[in-house]
């Protein structure tokens, strides 16, 4: 083989090391597309309703590109519930950006700590948003894949929570702050009271500096 026979083949390889990589890169996001299509469906329909048509209908896709991406419904459920997390750590750390810029390292007082926690631990949205939330995530327990999914994500949501705690200048862990929120949520929810205002009073208490 010649100088320019080697350079020509390098170049070729080159060239197909490339393609290949666009391809895995656009594989990847339509996975993405898909999973984010199956979330969707899970936030708003609950579980029961993923199926690999539904799928595909949301996200504008061929019924073949679902199998193609997930080998079956739990794979799919898996994906799902990783994207459900993601979003879900998401929505808390645009929280905590806006915590580190409003307290500047100078703490905060127990309500407007409580305030911050709660809405790093709750979704966005209104009370309906809310509900629609912890009805899927108590759905989420009946189905195994799913479930699997959101418990692996949990501590990536618990490290942001424990960020916002550190910028709050609160002592407490976020495992209590997520239980207190999730307790209120349950007792708002169920006596038809407003959510974030009953969730933020009641973790005020458990703050240092609350009453």
């Amino acid at each position: 083989m010649t100088a320019r026979d080697e350079d020509v083949g390098k170049a070729g390889a080159h060239r197909g090391a490339a393609a290949k990589g666009l391809t895995t890169a656009k594989g990847e996001r339509r996975r993405a597309e898909l999973a984010e299509a199956a979330a969707a469906i899970v936030r708003e329909e609950g579980p029961g309703a993923l199926t690999h048509r539904a799928v595909a209908a949301r996200a504008g896709a061929s019924l073949s590109a679902t199998t193609y991406y997930f080998t079956g419904l739990d794979d799919l459920l898996t994906a799902a519930g990783q994207a459900l997390v993601a979003a879900w750590v998401e929505h808390a750390r645009a929280v905590a950006a806006q915590a580190a810029q409003d307290l500047r390292g100078a703490g905060a007082p127990a309500d407007q700590a409580a305030r911050l926690l709660a809405s790093a631990v709750l979704p966005p949205g209104d009370d309906d948003a809310v509900r629609a939330h912890y009805e899927h995530l108590l759905g989420a327990g009946r189905v195994p894949a799913l479930a699997r999914a959101i418990a692996a994500g949990r501590g990536e949501l618990d490290a942001v929570v424990a960020q916002v705690v550190r910028l709050a200048g609160a002592d407490v862990s976020p495992a209590l702050v997520v239980a207190v929120v999730d307790g209120a949520v349950v007792t708002a929810l169920t006596e038809q009271r407003p959510v974030r205002p009953g969730a933020a009073a009641l973790l005020a208490q458990v703050l240092p500096g609350g009453s």
